[in-house]
């Protein structure tokens, strides 16, 4: 594969963290003070807790991204799991801040390489990795976590409140006909 200076590729993984960030803002969206606090058990992390992680993970990774190794030194990714945050307004406030400093820091990295900046080698844990592995690894990372803040989300918010965020049970035909596609053409 021939790489030039264009951002083709990399729009497109660009693209889906904005994609997975926007499932993120929804969920968040829909939950209330005490409901970010909620821990569903002993064992799983609250959404304070994964935006927490999320932000964390992000500023490490993205921070001096193409210069710098991905784990940085002033990460404490233990205290990540901690829920420090206050349970008021202000508190859900700082959360949601938090998420967005963790997102501006991802985009803000990936906004100025091009498709040539994918053969490139940055650092994780003193482990090399092209810019396009430590992309798609960082993907995958906020995708899983993503999909757990949704599924916490959900489930604090409960059935009778919750408003879908994608395509909703049964409505497949209509999302379909509204992108004018049909699955019976040819």
């Amino acid at each position: 594969m021939h790489m030039t200076t264009t951002r083709e590729i990399v729009a497109c993984i660009e693209g889906e963290f904005v994609a997975v960030r926007a499932l993120g803002d929804k969920a968040l969206a829909q939950m209330n003070v005490q409901q970010l606090h909620t821990c569903l058990d002993r064992e799983t992390n609250s959404a304070a807790i994964i935006v927490k992680h999320m932000a964390g993970n992000f500023r490490s990774r993205f921070t001096d991204f193409l210069t710098t190794d991905g784990e940085k030194p002033w990460r404490n990714r233990d205290q990540e799991f901690v829920d420090d945050f206050p349970q008021d307004e202000a508190g859900r406030e700082r959360i949601l801040a938090t998420w967005q400093a963790g997102w501006e820091c991802v985009l803000g990295a990936i906004s100025p390489l091009t498709d040539a900046d994918l053969t490139r080698v940055v650092t994780i844990r003193g482990q090399p990795h092209t810019v396009v592995r430590a992309l798609s690894r960082s993907l995958a990372h906020a995708g899983y976590h993503t999909g757990q803040l949704m599924w916490c989300a959900r489930t604090v918010v409960g059935s009778e409140q919750w408003k879908v965020i994608t395509i909703a049970r049964g409505a497949s035909a209509n999302f379909n006909d509204g992108l004018g596609y049909s699955s019976n053409s040819s």
